[in-house]
């Protein structure tokens, strides 16, 4: 393994002789995985994946993007076919438990309701929601097109949206038993469209932070916390960002427009982009996310560090750790995680989810205990 990217001189200034957990908990409070959750027939293999290789590697938060993958009593129209029973997550639950792993489950709310020519189960069930519905699923999908179709989004001013989503997260955080709710809504291109009968002409930064502020102020009614991705409150043009990573339609100005308790998961997979520092100017608690690039992601990790050790002590309690993303299926990546830990000769430079991973834990584990 190449040698860690955070400078000697900064490890050395750390208080080493705490105990190696202990240290972990000091300079990275979060340290987790952001993964689809398991597919009912996965659910043992990923209890197990729990218990012997999330919990030995420090991992203490695990977002797991459920969507409409559990058999929902409130609506069970909304369901995937063999979707998770309660069962299924009890275990799951009981595994996280176990080992003081924080269960944060995520349903994705106003983007992401369609994927490539897909629509998705809310907007399939109730298509009255979709902020856009003259725009039609293609037959084959391709970027860019005429439409700007990336991914569909419900129209945050429907009178009834809430109703049936808001029941969907509370019976999740429920199952889950968690105090935290992921809700998604990054790369949201469709808001505030012109032909939209209720958003049209409206600030799209207001609309967002609305948004926002619906869904954290509902789950403050039962003390749970919100997190969202936090590329819709960058702006793209000004930070050379783009339109994927941050906005170029005018969403960015929501950041001063909703409450500071909201957690934000800061993501960039191809450079340590200095955001975080922004964020935590701002007001807000955030994670840096990388993804699978192991030299950027052990650069992350060492910007986490500094923040946790130099900024003054308002600053630096906001910034709260990393969160390594993977966006393959749980069984695929388990599959790949398998591989390369089964391997003689893993490479640590491999541009992948699994060698990603690795390299994050190993490099927060090397800093507080060398």
């Amino acid at each position: 393994m190449k040698p860690l990217l955070v400078p000697l001189l900064l490890a050395a200034a750390l208080d080493l002789t705490l105990g190696a957990d202990t240290a972990l908990d000091q300079h990275f409070p979060v340290r987790g995985l952001s993964i689809a959750a398991p597919s009912s027939s996965q659910v043992e293999r990923f209890a197990r994946f729990i218990r012997q290789d999330l919990a030995p590697r420090g991992v203490n938060t695990l977002i797991l993007r459920v969507d409409f993958n559990y058999q929902y009593e409130s609506h069970p129209e909304l369901r995937d076919g063999n979707a998770l029973s309660r069962a299924d997550v009890n275990q799951l639950v009981r595994a996280a438990q176990d080992h003081g792993i924080r269960i944060v489950p995520q349903i994705n709310l106003l983007g992401h309701q369609s994927w490539a020519n897909r629509v998705g189960n809310l907007l399939r069930v109730y298509p009255e929601f979709d902020e856009t519905p003259w725009v039609q699923m293609p037959e084959k999908y391709a970027w860019p097109n005429p439409d700007g179709l990336y991914c569909k989004s419900y129209c945050p001013l429907h009178p009834k949206v809430h109703g049936i989503v808001f029941a969907l997260v509370d019976e999740l955080c429920d199952a889950f038993a968690t105090d935290a709710f992921h809700a998604g809504m990054d790369e949201v291109f469709y808001l505030g469209d012109d032909k939209c009968p209720r958003c049209s002409g409206k600030s799209k930064a207001e609309l967002f932070a609305g948004e926002v502020r619906r869904i954290r102020d509902h789950l403050a009614t039962k003390n749970r916390q919100l997190w969202i991705w936090g590329d819709r409150l960058l702006d793209g043009k000004t930070t050379g960002l783009g339109e994927w990573e941050a906005s170029l339609n005018h969403t960015h100005p929501a950041i001063d427009l909703i409450p500071k308790d909201v957690v934000i998961c800061d993501w960039h997979y191809d450079r340590a982009e200095p955001t975080a520092a922004y964020f935590a100017l701002k007001g807000f608690n955030v994670v840096t996310c990388p993804w699978k690039n192991p030299a950027s992601a052990a650069q992350q990790v060492g910007d986490m560090l500094r923040f946790r050790t130099q900024p003054n002590p308002v600053l630096r309690d906001r910034a709260r750790g990393i969160v390594q993303t993977v966006w393959s299926g749980a069984g695929s990546f388990l599959d790949s995680y398998e591989r390369f830990t089964g391997s003689d000769k893993p490479n640590a430079d491999e541009k992948s989810e699994a060698a990603c991973f690795v390299r994050v834990f190993q490099e927060m584990r090397a800093i507080t205990n060398p």
